[in-house]
């Protein structure tokens, strides 16, 4: 389990990648992203003021099996 609030999972086969958010003690799958734009739009979605300044920072965003910022499979 991430101590991070919002997790960003793995690339899908066919492309973008699964978000997910923990709150009110349970966790809540936002969507599919399939940029960075996505994810600033779920993040604004559920409450997080100043997305894009929250993308590169483990505390509030974990990235999980590719790199940040990667939509496509691999």
């Amino acid at each position: 389990m991430s101590s991070a609030p919002v997790v960003v999972h793995r690339p899908s086969i066919s492309g973008g990648r699964r978000v997910s958010v923990h709150r009110f003690g349970r966790d809540e799958i936002l969507g599919t992203a399939y940029s960075d734009h996505d994810l600033v739009v779920f993040l604004e979605t559920a409450g997080i003021s100043e997305p894009d300044d929250v993308l590169d920072d483990p505390r509030w965003v974990e990235w999980r099996d590719a790199p940040a910022h990667e939509w496509s499979a691999a």
